[in-house]
Protein backbone atom coordinates (compact mmCIF):
# COMPACT_ATOMS: atom_id res chain seq x y z
CA UNK A 1 0.00 0.00 0.00
CA UNK A 2 1.72 3.64 -1.08
CA UNK A 3 1.79 4.56 2.17
CA UNK A 4 3.33 8.05 1.47
CA UNK A 5 0.00 8.76 -0.39
CA UNK A 6 -2.25 7.93 2.56
CA UNK A 7 0.21 9.86 4.61
CA UNK A 8 0.08 12.68 2.17
CA UNK A 9 -3.72 12.95 2.88
CA UNK A 10 -4.20 12.84 6.08
CA UNK A 11 -3.95 15.73 8.70
CA UNK A 12 -1.01 15.58 10.99
CA UNK A 13 -1.55 13.58 14.08
CA UNK A 14 -1.09 16.75 16.43
CA UNK A 15 -4.41 18.28 14.72
CA UNK A 16 -6.33 15.77 15.50
CA UNK A 17 -5.34 15.41 18.79
CA UNK A 18 -6.42 19.33 19.66
CA UNK A 19 -9.75 18.63 17.63
CA UNK A 20 -12.91 19.44 20.20
CA UNK A 21 -14.77 16.05 20.01
CA UNK A 22 -11.76 13.68 20.31
CA UNK A 23 -10.50 15.87 23.79
CA UNK A 24 -12.91 13.21 25.69
CA UNK A 25 -10.22 10.63 24.88
CA UNK A 26 -7.69 12.65 26.57
CA UNK A 27 -4.14 11.08 26.74
CA UNK A 28 -5.39 8.01 25.17
CA UNK A 29 -4.91 10.00 21.82
CA UNK A 30 -1.65 9.72 22.66
CA UNK A 31 -1.38 5.99 22.11
CA UNK A 32 1.74 5.94 19.30
CA UNK A 33 -0.25 2.68 17.98
CA UNK A 34 -3.14 5.03 16.59
CA UNK A 35 -0.86 6.49 14.31
CA UNK A 36 1.15 4.00 12.94
CA UNK A 37 0.06 2.99 9.03
CA UNK A 38 1.00 -0.98 8.48
CA UNK A 39 -1.07 -2.98 7.11
CA UNK A 40 -2.45 -4.12 10.41
CA UNK A 41 -3.03 -0.64 11.63
CA UNK A 42 -4.51 0.15 8.24
CA UNK A 43 -6.82 -2.89 7.57
CA UNK A 44 -8.42 -2.63 11.22
CA UNK A 45 -8.45 0.82 10.64
CA UNK A 46 -10.41 0.16 7.58
CA UNK A 47 -13.08 -2.24 9.11
CA UNK A 48 -13.85 -0.29 12.18
CA UNK A 49 -14.82 2.58 9.57
CA UNK A 50 -16.93 0.51 7.60
CA UNK A 51 -18.59 -1.18 10.57
CA UNK A 52 -19.86 1.85 12.24
CA UNK A 53 -20.60 3.49 8.96
CA UNK A 54 -23.84 1.39 9.05
CA UNK A 55 -24.41 2.57 12.17
CA UNK A 56 -27.24 5.06 12.53
CA UNK A 57 -26.33 7.81 14.38
CA UNK A 58 -24.53 11.30 14.11
CA UNK A 59 -22.21 10.28 16.07
CA UNK A 60 -20.48 7.54 13.83
CA UNK A 61 -16.73 9.77 14.13
CA UNK A 62 -16.53 9.33 17.61
CA UNK A 63 -17.79 5.97 17.72
CA UNK A 64 -15.11 5.14 15.06
CA UNK A 65 -12.34 6.77 17.24
CA UNK A 66 -13.61 5.00 20.52
CA UNK A 67 -13.28 1.45 19.07
CA UNK A 68 -10.17 2.44 16.93
CA UNK A 69 -8.70 3.11 20.37
CA UNK A 70 -9.81 -0.13 21.69
CA UNK A 71 -8.60 -1.95 18.95
CA UNK A 72 -5.31 0.17 18.78
CA UNK A 73 -5.60 0.77 14.63
CA UNK A 74 -5.23 3.95 12.99
CA UNK A 75 -7.08 6.45 13.75
CA UNK A 76 -7.20 8.94 11.12
CA UNK A 77 -8.38 6.31 8.96
CA UNK A 78 -11.14 4.72 11.01
CA UNK A 79 -12.67 8.13 11.45
CA UNK A 80 -12.43 9.30 7.86
CA UNK A 81 -14.12 6.10 6.48
CA UNK A 82 -17.23 6.49 8.17
CA UNK A 83 -17.53 9.54 5.87
CA UNK A 84 -19.01 6.81 3.23
CA UNK A 85 -21.97 7.80 4.92
CA UNK A 86 -23.17 11.14 3.85
CA UNK A 87 -26.37 12.50 3.09
CA UNK A 88 -25.36 11.21 -1.01
CA UNK A 89 -24.88 7.34 0.10
CA UNK A 90 -26.94 7.57 3.20
CA UNK A 91 -30.39 6.69 1.44
CA UNK A 92 -29.25 3.51 -0.67
CA UNK A 93 -27.05 1.88 2.33
CA UNK A 94 -30.21 2.26 4.68
CA UNK A 95 -32.87 1.30 2.38
CA UNK A 96 -30.30 -1.64 1.50
CA UNK A 97 -29.98 -2.64 5.17
CA UNK A 98 -33.56 -2.33 6.06
CA UNK A 99 -34.49 -4.74 2.60
CA UNK A 100 -31.62 -7.69 4.00
CA UNK A 101 -33.06 -7.00 7.61
CA UNK A 102 -36.29 -7.67 6.25
CA UNK A 103 -35.17 -10.87 4.40
CA UNK A 104 -33.84 -11.86 7.07
CA UNK A 105 -36.56 -11.70 9.85
CA UNK A 106 -38.48 -13.20 6.76
CA UNK A 107 -40.66 -9.97 7.01
CA UNK A 108 -41.93 -8.80 3.45
CA UNK A 109 -40.33 -5.31 2.95
CA UNK A 110 -43.23 -2.39 2.78
CA UNK A 111 -42.28 -0.11 0.35
CA UNK A 112 -43.74 3.13 1.98
CA UNK A 113 -42.17 2.36 5.42
CA UNK A 114 -38.66 3.46 4.19
CA UNK A 115 -39.35 6.57 2.76
CA UNK A 116 -37.00 9.37 3.76
CA UNK A 117 -39.45 12.75 5.17
CA UNK A 118 -39.21 12.97 8.57
CA UNK A 119 -43.70 12.31 8.72
CA UNK A 120 -42.97 8.94 7.06
CA UNK A 121 -40.20 8.01 9.72
CA UNK A 122 -42.56 9.16 12.62
CA UNK A 123 -45.43 6.71 11.38
CA UNK A 124 -43.62 3.87 10.15
CA UNK A 125 -40.91 4.02 13.01
CA UNK A 126 -42.40 0.87 14.73
CA UNK A 127 -42.74 -1.23 12.01
CA UNK A 128 -39.24 -1.02 10.46
CA UNK A 129 -36.71 -0.45 13.46
CA UNK A 130 -36.05 -4.49 13.82
CA UNK A 131 -35.25 -5.27 10.23
CA UNK A 132 -33.37 -1.42 9.54
CA UNK A 133 -31.28 -2.34 12.78
CA UNK A 134 -30.49 -6.09 12.25
CA UNK A 135 -29.69 -5.10 8.70
CA UNK A 136 -27.40 -2.16 9.54
CA UNK A 137 -25.83 -4.84 11.88
CA UNK A 138 -25.32 -7.30 9.07
CA UNK A 139 -24.02 -5.32 6.50
CA UNK A 140 -21.79 -3.44 8.67
CA UNK A 141 -20.07 -6.99 9.54
CA UNK A 142 -20.03 -8.05 6.22
CA UNK A 143 -18.72 -5.07 4.64
CA UNK A 144 -16.31 -4.75 7.65
CA UNK A 145 -14.79 -8.25 7.02
CA UNK A 146 -14.75 -7.75 3.46
CA UNK A 147 -12.94 -4.64 3.76
CA UNK A 148 -10.23 -5.95 6.31
CA UNK A 149 -9.75 -9.05 3.97
CA UNK A 150 -9.22 -7.31 0.87
CA UNK A 151 -7.41 -4.37 2.18
CA UNK A 152 -4.80 -6.92 3.86
CA UNK A 153 -4.23 -8.60 0.32
CA UNK A 154 -4.13 -5.24 -1.39
CA UNK A 155 -1.26 -4.13 0.92
CA UNK A 156 0.35 -7.44 0.80
CA UNK A 157 -0.15 -7.52 -2.87
CA UNK A 158 1.68 -4.29 -3.25
CA UNK A 159 4.64 -5.04 -0.92
CA UNK A 160 5.02 -8.69 -3.16
CA UNK A 161 4.99 -6.16 -6.45
CA UNK A 162 7.52 -3.74 -4.81
CA UNK A 163 9.74 -6.55 -3.68
CA UNK A 164 9.58 -8.42 -7.07
CA UNK A 165 10.54 -4.68 -8.90
CA UNK A 166 13.74 -4.70 -6.50
CA UNK A 167 14.79 -8.40 -6.94
CA UNK A 168 13.90 -9.31 -10.38
CA UNK A 169 15.33 -13.22 -9.91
Amino acid sequence: MPKRLIKKFFPDPETIKEHKHLKVFGSLLYDPNLWHLNRRSFAGALAVGLFVAFIPLPTQMIIAAALAIIFRVNLAISVATVWITNPITMPPMFYAAYWVGSWILNIPPDPGAFEFSLDALMDNLGASWKPFLLGCFVLGTLSSILGYIIARAFWRLTVIKKWLKRHPN
